[in-house]
């Protein structure tokens, strides 16, 4: 099943035509860290370089994937700007190791999440005209991509003003020992080894498990205000709803307020990505730009409401001690 993952994102997206003229440019950067050089791809509107503070999106590929990745999406984001649904950026997708998870190895043999949070957002803000604003810095990516986008953005919350994980690549657990064949059926135990050690280390897999970092760092991801929505298909073939429903409930029970999505009928690839894709970068931008204020009457009414919560002598969810 090596390298499965994501060819199939290349297939199943469903796009068109391009609507818009953008630019797509590819280039690379040295580093020590993983690697190197990596190569990397862009996507802006046309006359970029004559714009000033874009918000950067950082598109994570799934296993298996490239920089090509974003060559696809090219299509489905031009009609984003083409229709205005979102506002002028620019997208950046690195090229990683095929199934390396984003994360740095136990060995340190490689160490992609301190490459793309240091060295790489360092560099694409000193040659790309984007903003250094932390609230328009975005993390998504699907599968694997879901995956890297997740930990990244739970354990530096306040580096990234949103992440949108499609399908992420997550297990259900909270602890290596309860892994499960079902769980891991399509990783190797050597790609385990790789990244976590041989044996796997199971306190170092806790520390880069999605759904641990949540539990841990609970305080710091709600008071940076980061903005997280999260999905999956019900007909999944990798049966990643189950990690998908798990760490929603994580949040839940954290008091993380994030936006979830069981998307009925889809799978992990095929035509139901294309837009499910739209949705999670329409949510990247809404981050910052609020839906409105609400019309007068309909504000009055809500006061109304207010005064009637506040008889409960209770707090909500979101409000409840720890």
């Amino acid at each position: 099943m090596k390298g499965l993952l994501f060819l199939f994102l290349a297939i199943g997206m469903g796009l068109g035509t391009t609507a818009t003229a953008s630019e797509y440019v590819e280039s690379r950067v040295a580093t020590g860290l993983v690697p190197s050089p990596v190569e990397y791809s862009l996507l802006a509107p046309a006359n970029y370089r004559k714009m000033k503070s874009l918000p950067l999106v950082l598109y994570l590929h799934g296993g298996g994937g490239s920089r090509d990745a974003l060559k696809r999406l090219q299509p489905l984001v031009d009609r984003l700007w083409d229709d205005k649904t979102v506002p002028p950026a620019v997208f950046v997708t690195p090229s990683v190791t095929a199934r390396g998870f984003y994360m740095n190895f136990r060995d340190g043999s490689e160490r992609w999440e301190d490459f793309i949070i240091g060295p790489f957002l360092d560099h694409l803000r000193d040659t790309l005209p984007v903003s250094r604003d932390p609230k328009r810095t975005f993390l998504t990516g699907a599968s694997m991509g879901g995956m890297g986008s997740l930990r990244m953005a739970f354990r530096y919350p306040d580096r990234f003003g949103a992440v949108a994980a499609l399908e992420p690549g997550i297990e259900p657990i909270l602890k290596w020992e309860d892994m499960r064949t079902k769980h891991r059926f399509w990783r190797s135990d050597a790609l385990f080894h790789a990244a976590y050690g041989n044996p796997v280390d199971p306190d170092f897999w806790a520390a880069n498990n999605p759904a641990s970092i949540a539990v841990s760092n609970r305080t710091a991801i709600r008071n940076s205000g980061l903005q997280i929505y999260l999905e999956a298909g019900d007909e999944d073939q990798f049966w990643l709803y189950e990690g998908a429903e798990f760490l929603q409930q994580i949040l839940w029970n954290q008091k993380i307020r994030h936006e979830y999505h069981l998307v009925r009928g889809a799978d992990h690839v095929g035509p139901s990505l294309g837009e499910r894709t739209v949705e999670a970068i329409t949510f990247l931008f809404r981050s910052y730009i609020p839906w409105g204020e609400a019309p007068f009457a309909v504000r009055a009414t809500m006061r109304l409401i207010e005064t009637q919560k506040r008889k409960t002598e209770e707090m909500d969810h979101y409000h409840q001690p720890d």
